[in-house]
């Protein structure tokens, strides 16, 4: 019979899957108007090992009630930084090496379990209601979505965040996981 880990035994195996983790993820959250979305959205960061979140657009502001009430002290684990535009914050990730992936619905997408996850890489959303921008996308090396079956055609942004973050991580503790699609950064 299963039982749950306690906190010491979870520590543990979090000290495990550390010690398989070597690539860098960072986050590019375009106006996340919803103080609870970036909440969540930053809790998802620190709980994947985000390195970096950079806040663009009318992002919310971290010190809003509702963003504490969700991330619970989790966005202190990261390093935010405010930028004036989507654009100054992808030439900022790529010059820090990092591969810059949108997660948008767009014409020439491509699904999320295909898409380029492995290596240092930058992961843009956007938007609750609009997703990212043009000007965002411009910048992406690739973009990619999420399918989705049901009868609802989209996500809350936290959850298409969580979705992203935990493939990203996926890809690298897989060992069987290949790279087809990987490229350098081209620009």
């Amino acid at each position: 019979m299963s039982t749950q880990l306690r906190p010491t035994e979870v520590k543990r195996l979090n000290r495990q899957w550390r010690r398989r983790t070597e690539s860098r993820i960072a986050l590019i959250a375009e106006s996340i108007s919803q103080p609870f979305n970036l909440g969540s959205i930053l809790r998802t960061c620190s709980t994947f090992g985000v390195d970096t979140v950079w806040l663009t657009g009318n992002t919310a502001d971290t010190t809003h009630p509702g963003v504490g009430k969700t991330a619970l002290g989790t966005e202190r684990k990261l390093t935010l930084h405010r930028t004036r535009t989507s654009s100054e914050a992808a030439t900022t990730a790529r010059a820090e090496g990092l591969r810059l992936v949108a997660i948008e619905l767009t014409n020439d997408a491509t699904p999320l379990h295909e898409a380029p996850l492995h290596g240092d890489i930058c992961l843009a959303i956007g938007a609750e209601d609009h997703g990212c921008s043009r000007a965002l996308l411009a910048e992406a090396d690739t973009t990619s979505y999420i399918p989705q079956i049901g009868r609802v055609g989209s996500l809350n942004v936290a959850v298409a965040a969580a979705i992203a973050i935990a493939e990203t991580r996926r890809r690298e503790w897989d060992p069987t996981a290949t790279a087809p699609h990987d490229t350098a950064p081209t620009r």
